[in-house]
């Protein structure tokens, strides 16, 4: 319980350096000494998807309408330098090929500058080492992560057909160092209910991750 109640206060401290009302240093300084891991927002189920049009790790702009015909689309929050990330990259590729009706993106959106292991050539290689075949998209300005609320990588959010919010939440029940297997059960089962036309009963798992590096 208080790592949760911290985690809340790491993500308050990022709003509010978001909005200017906290300097960004020292921000972070209070991250990389409380050592804590940074919740995702958990926003309101129903939240419209919000419009990107980003390049992939080749260039290629690639635009949210350009699914408008998938099921359902899941944008995940994605970096290559975070053990969180890393933890679930080989189990996610598995369970993502179960579903090839469901259209899928990753996005980096940290500061590369201060975390040059997210450079693009390093997300092609994490894309290579973890079996990844979805786009892998930079948001250099970070302009969609914000219109997201994506707070922590990984930062899942799967929409249904009307590209309303129909998933925020977990990979699974496994971090890194808890013990637990990695088995993507949570983010199966919803997009298995969203496919189907479904709810994803509540309450949903919070994902749980490195914060999303934002540029000072």
């Amino acid at each position: 319980m208080q790592a949760r109640h911290a985690g809340q206060l790491l993500v308050r401290l990022s709003i509010r350096e978001q909005r200017g009302d906290l300097a960004a240093p020292w921000a972070r300084r209070i991250c990389t000494l409380a050592r804590m891991a940074v919740s995702s927002l958990m926003i309101p189920l129903g939240t419209p998807a919000p419009d990107f049009a980003l390049p992939d790790l080749a260039g290629t702009t690639v635009r949210r309408d350009e699914f408008a015909a998938a099921g359902a689309l899941l944008v995940m929050f994605l970096c290559n330098h975070c053990p969180y990330v890393r933890h679930i990259e080989a189990e996610l590729s598995k369970v993502l090929a179960q579903f090839p009706g469901l259209a899928v993106v990753g996005i980096c959106s940290n500061d590369v500058e201060a975390y040059p292991d997210d450079r693009p050539e390093r997300l092609a290689e994490q894309a290579r080492r973890a079996g990844w075949v979805f786009p892998y998209l930079v948001d250099h300005d970070q302009q969609v992560g914000r219109a997201y609320n994506a707070a922590c990588t990984p930062d899942f959010f799967l929409y249904d057909r009307r590209r309303g919010l129909a998933y925020r939440g977990a990979f699974d029940e496994s971090t890194p160092g808890n013990g637990k297997p990695v088995t993507g059960d949570l983010l199966h089962a919803a997009v298995e209910q969203v496919l189907a036309g479904k709810p994803v009963p509540e309450p949903h798992k919070p994902s749980m991750g490195c914060s999303i590096k934002w540029r000072s």
